[in-house]
């Protein structure tokens, strides 16, 4: 049987295929771990130059073309699963998935993101810690976490609060989809290139192996000048950057809220319209999360945010969680109704969002010590 990942070594190049394509190759705890194993391994390994990764191609539906997902974050009702029954996988997974991604960031390889179909969550994790990301035609790109009760976490503090003026806050709060032309020009992909231009460059590397880590990614770069996407979509985000600066740099969620129900553009209301179905309280914890990161080396961060995760499970434990309540209402029961507490922005207490940054952990016991 194959596993929930695929390796294999091409010329140089450490190739990596998320092999959970029914599951739009969202991660699990095995592939966490399975990850974690082959990174470290290949990290010494005098063969393994650089390393890529991919996602697999789920299966044909009546007659179309298989489409190929990176990946569609982590996986959610294994998470809403484990806390109700008080399984503590649900805490190795969080911090065995923040340590992997921090692995990534820090990788002493040249490491390649190729970038298909659906990319959000513990997917941004895994990408945006790569040292090249390639967007594809196909590419959906979103930290949608605030929709189920939860916030950009995988290091979306650090990658999000990069983001030039307030776009980290706005993508955030409201978890848009970005395609790829969206993913260019905020800076969460480098360039861009048609989904099929892959293969052709790993037979190239078969039949021509290079010796080091930069000559592959500079290879690499000319075959995707070579296999350029001929036309690209019109960026949607960057349209709109002095309205999302406007609003978005406003000091509370009740403030953004209140200033674009003032806004009667078209893009106002489509906003407004998105976050109404968002957790009032995580979209405020967000904004919160994203700008204490702004001043935060890396590794802090991900142990800001293990902490904060640690608080969705335990500060209102079980059905009470906003998480789970969120996962519910999504994936469980699926009636896309879920119950907020509280329901409305205006009602989000500062005290309640600051509760998700008391520390439980001294640092010498933290999870993440070691990053």
């Amino acid at each position: 049987m194959q596993g929930p990942i695929l390796t294999e070594v091409v010329g140089g190049l450490g190739v990596v295929t998320l092999n959970r394509p029914r599951a739009l190759n969202a991660l699990n705890l095995e592939m966490v771990r399975e990850l974690t194993a082959v990174l470290r391994g290949w990290s010494h390994d005098p063969a393994v130059h650089a390393v890529l990764l991919r996602g697999s191609a789920r299966e044909a539906v009546e007659g179309k073309q298989p489409v190929t997902h990176f990946c569609a974050g982590g996986d959610i009702r294994f998470m809403h699963d484990a806390a109700l029954a008080g399984d503590a996988a649900v805490e190795d997974f969080f911090t065995e998935e923040y340590a992997l991604d921090h692995l990534i960031h820090a990788y002493p390889k040249p490491t390649i993101a190729w970038l298909q179909g659906v990319t959000m969550g513990g997917g941004m994790g895994l990408a945006q810690g790569c040292k090249l990301r390639v967007a594809t035609e196909t590419l959906r790109m979103a930290m949608p976490e605030t929709r189920i009760g939860l916030f950009p976490d995988v290091g979306g503090g650090h990658f999000l609060s990069r983001c030039a003026g307030a776009i980290g806050e706005y993508l955030g709060i409201v978890g848009p989809h970005l395609h790829v032309s969206d993913a260019l020009a905020v800076g969460l992909a480098d360039v861009a290139a048609r989904g099929d231009a892959l293969a052709p460059f790993l037979s190239g590397l078969r039949e021509r192996p290079e010796h080091g880590g930069e000559a592959i990614v500079a290879r690499l770069r000319v075959h995707v000048d070579q296999h350029a996407l001929t036309e690209l979509p019109a960026a949607t985000v960057t349209a709109h950057v002095e309205a999302i600066q406007r609003h978005f740099s406003l000091h509370t969620l009740q403030d953004i809220v209140a200033s674009l129900a003032h806004d009667h553009s078209a893009w106002a209301r489509e906003t407004l319209q998105q976050m109404a179905g968002h957790s009032p309280l995580m979209m405020a914890v967000t904004l919160e999360q994203v700008r204490r990161a702004r001043s935060m080396p890396l590794a802090e961060v991900f142990r800001m945010e293990r902490t904060m995760v640690r608080h969705c499970f335990q500060l209102r434990r079980g059905a009470d969680s906003e998480t789970i309540e969120g996962v519910r209402a999504l994936v469980v029961d699926k009636d896309h109704a879920p119950r907020w507490r509280p329901a409305r922005v205006e009602d989000v207490r500062q005290d309640e969002v600051e509760a998700f940054f008391g520390q439980v952990w001294p640092l010498w016991a933290h999870p993440l010590r070691d990053l």
